[in-house]
């Protein structure tokens, strides 16, 4: 079974998310801040992180540097989550080497579908 980990500091939106994704086959992990978001990715290395861009301790940007830039974590997959839709917060992700961007907000379906398949490439 795969595991995702979703960091974000809004328990409703982790809720909406995990609720989205019980229809795959996915062990949800959940982190609400971006220190918690790295030390659960070093614990459990799941196979992918949603992260949101504005936690506290640490931006989803900064976890995402920290996963990438460590050669037992730049495996996992990073979908970048957030609501800062502009053209430089998707340049900042792909700085941070995100594999994915979605701002939100989201559509359900959109999100399982682009979950379903980053995890086909797996």
């Amino acid at each position: 079974m795969s595991k995702i980990l979703i960091a974000d500091d809004e328990k409703a939106l982790r809720l909406l998310i995990a609720g989205t994704l019980e229809i795959g086959d996915y062990d949800i992990l959940e982190a609400d801040n971006g220190i918690q978001a790295l030390e659960t990715v070093e614990r459990e290395r799941p196979d992918l992180v949603i992260l949101d861009v504005m936690m506290p301790g640490m931006t989803g940007y900064e976890v995402c540097r920290y996963i990438k830039s460590d050669p037992d974590l730049q495996d996992i997959k990073v979908l970048i989550l957030t609501a800062k839709g502009q053209q430089s917060e998707k340049e900042a992700a792909w700085e941070a080497l995100a594999d994915h961007y979605l701002a939100k907000p989201f559509s359900p379906v959109e999100l399982l579908s682009r979950v379903e398949e980053i995890m086909k490439k797996t």
